[in-house]
């Protein structure tokens, strides 16, 4: 192996039977620790037979800019298929397209802005202080209880073109209706849809749109419609309109996590303003400065700003995370995909200068540096205490998990998810979901699903209706988005289908912790929900 620097070290970390991972740690801050051969453990015979080539990654060095991921695409024009990922397509500027968003793979993206552009009029009643961002039931038809109302809501496309909502007070008509632009959608691409309005030089999210929603689901949460924080607009108290609090604007609570080259500056009346990188192609001009502003993940969120390489084409100086450790990897996707709070006392992982990790750094550091509290808060679990009960918390459970550290071989995201997009699955997967073909690179014992499923489990479901992810990647997370309202027991209570899998790959069972006999919105419901709910775990019997 040739070294990249004079003080670089050679770790040979010892894995199962007698073999090793070779760990590269650099002797200057060129390039970062780990190497393409840090992830899986090679026998000793192979290493001894030949000299061990190791790849490393560079990095971004100190001085270094963001360029916009335009730049990037001009020269890695194979990676164009990044502006068709959800990543990309996040935050849409409602009737301006963007030519770094394809949306040819999402033919129904849109279907809950058009029905808000079409008009729409939503009563918000049955305030419930106790509930977490939907307070209120939400309907577009009025009420039987027209006493249960406290405002309205009416979406209309205004003689400019532009989409908009008035806002009219139910309880007190002598309240003067308030009127806000609707500038961006936030989701869309698989089950959920929310709008951004603007005030003042901040922007809020209000309304969701549950794609699979039904109307017909007692649960408010699988309706097509749903209350995103409409208690931001009325005061319960004194029973007025008001303006959303500034301190939650999604430029201070969420825009960390979507921008590329995220800054976020707090003027001297208090208010937060986000900056992204420019970017000639990009979304929208969010600092007047004439240049649109890339305004969802780019090249650059994951491979570092790319000034000097743009400028030298050097790989020495970008991030590539497929030569990183395994954890510095990681750590990439982890800092967003966890729930760790950062120096802003919310779930945005920022430093105390506000800005997010730059790619490459341990976990350790990622931790240190721009995390207050290390990862979820118990809310956000089920009773069990294990597994996750909110979104984007694949990263918590994935640190959690066997494939993040074991003798054999060291699992990274992009080991099952293609970043760039180049696949047609849902969450960017290399392969379907209900295909065993990821796992089976690794477990090839466990091909024979027939005999892998009898003796571990003594199931009887036809092995062709079940794949690796039925009991290795249960759906644990609550969410209103929804594949439907689940099974029926037989006190006709409903557990719910919930849309995005547990990270843990360990198999949740029916006894675990708060499950059994305790009320379905209060226990985990993966048991009773998934192909092992149809099967050992029957609803009827609780």
């Amino acid at each position: 192996m040739r070294s990249p620097a004079s003080r670089t070290r050679v770790v040979m970390r010892t894995g199962a039977d007698g073999a090793f991972f070779v760990y590269v740690e650099p002797g200057d801050g060129r390039y970062l620790p780990g190497g393409d051969q840090s992830r899986k453990a090679v026998a000793t015979k192979k290493l001894a037979a030949a000299p061990v080539k190791v790849k490393v990654s560079g990095n971004a060095p100190e001085g270094a800019t963001y360029v916009g991921s335009s730049k990037c695409i001009k020269c890695h024009d194979e990676q164009e298929h990044f502006t068709k990922t959800l990543h990309r397509l996040g935050i849409r500027v409602i009737g301006d397209e963007s030519k770094l968003q394809d949306y040819a793979r999402f033919p129904d993206f849109n279907a809950g802005l058009d029905k808000l552009m079409a008009g729409t009029k939503f009563w918000f009643h049955g305030f419930d202080a106790k509930r977490g961002f939907d307070k209120y039931q939400i309907s577009d038809k009025e009420p039987a209880d027209p006493t249960a109302v406290s405002f309205t809501a009416t979406f209309f496309k205004d003689a400019d073109g532009k989409l908009k909502f008035r806002t009219e007070n139910v309880r007190d008509p002598s309240d003067p209706a308030r009127v806000y632009p609707v500038e961006l959608t936030y989701g869309g691409g698989l089950y959920k849809q929310r709008y951004l309005y603007r005030v003042g030089q901040n922007l809020f999210p209000f309304v969701q749109f549950n794609t699979k929603g039904d109307a017909a689901y007692a649960d408010r949460g699988r309706k097509p419609w749903r209350d995103y924080h409409a208690d931001w607009l009325f005061n319960e108290e004194t029973r007025k309109l008001t303006d959303p609090p500034a301190k939650k604007s999604f430029e201070r609570e969420c825009a960390a996590c979507h921008y590329a080259g995220f800054t976020l500056t707090q003027k001297a009346d208090g208010v937060y303003v986000a900056g992204s990188v420019n970017d000639r192609k990009g979304e929208l001009d969010i600092d007047g400065d004439g240049v649109p502003n890339e305004i969802n993940m780019g090249c650059e969120t994951c491979h570092g700003p790319g000034s000097v390489h743009a400028e030298t084409e050097k790989s020495v100086s970008i991030v590539s995370p497929g030569k990183l450790a395994s954890e510095r990897a990681t750590t990439i996707c982890v800092q967003c995909h966890s729930r760790p709070q950062g120096h802003l006392g919310n779930d945005s992982p920022v430093d105390v200068a506000n800005r997010m990790m730059p790619p490459g750094i341990s976990r350790n550091a990622f931790l240190i540096q721009f995390t207050s509290r290390e990862d979820a808060a118990e809310k956000d679990f089920w009773p069990d205490g294990v597994h996750s009960k909110a979104h984007h918390q694949q990263g918590t459970d994935f640190v959690r998990s066997s494939k993040y550290r074991n003798e054999r071989k060291l699992v990274a995201c992009y080991d099952c998810h293609d970043p760039h997009g180049d696949t047609k699955f849902a969450h960017q997967r290399k392969a379907a979901v209900d295909s065993s073909e990821a796992c089976n690179e690794c477990h090839q014992q466990a091909t024979d699903m027939k005999k892998h499923v009898i003796k571990t489990t003594k199931c009887t479901v036809p092995p062709d209706k079940i794949a690796c992810t039925s009991c290795h990647s249960a759906r644990t997370m609550q969410t209103g988005a929804g594949f439907g309202k689940g099974l029926v027991g037989r006190d006709g209570k409903n557990y719910w289908m919930n849309d995005i899998t547990s990270h843990l790959f360990g198999v949740p069972r029916k006894d675990n912790v708060g499950v059994k006999g305790v009320e379905p919105g209060e226990a985990m419901p993966i048991p009773y929900t998934d192909a092992c709910g149809a099967a050992c775990h029957d609803v009827t019997n609780l």
